[in-house]
């Protein structure tokens, strides 16, 4: 049976590899094992021994407490009603984000405004 914190790990551990653009086969070579244990990982079919967690936050150059943020629940019932529980499984919205990084800064904080404003009218 999977433990939910495993799964959690797992979970985070696919979006920043998603986020960064490393595939599977990549993350499992930085850290020195099979693209399948990676699957296993990513899935929380298998737990990530401390060691191994280390590599990996290493490989996709976060901090190992990168992969336990979120754990906590929402403060309140509206901070969950804002946010669908877990939005970068979207492919899309993956996207979305990879795409506006790649906005200068100047430019970014513009569209961030725009979306801000055109939120509040919807």
């Amino acid at each position: 049976m999977k433990h939910p914190v495993d799964v959690h790990v797992g979970k985070r551990i696919r979006h920043r590899r998603w986020m960064v653009g490393m595939t599977q086969q990549q993350l499992a070579e930085k850290v020195g094992i099979k693209f399948q244990q990676i699957q296993k990982y990513e899935t929380g079919m298998n737990r990530v021994s401390a060691s191994r967690l280390w590599d990996v936050a290493a490989a996709l150059s976060v901090p190992v407490s990168f992969f336990f943020e979120g754990l906590d629940k929402p403060s309140s019932a509206e901070a969950e009603a804002s946010v669908p529980g877990d939005i970068l499984a979207d492919k899309e919205a993956l996207e979305l984000v990879r795409s506006y990084y790649a906005i200068p800064e100047n430019q970014r904080r513009r569209l961030f405004e725009l979306a801000r404003v055109l939120s509040d009218a919807a």
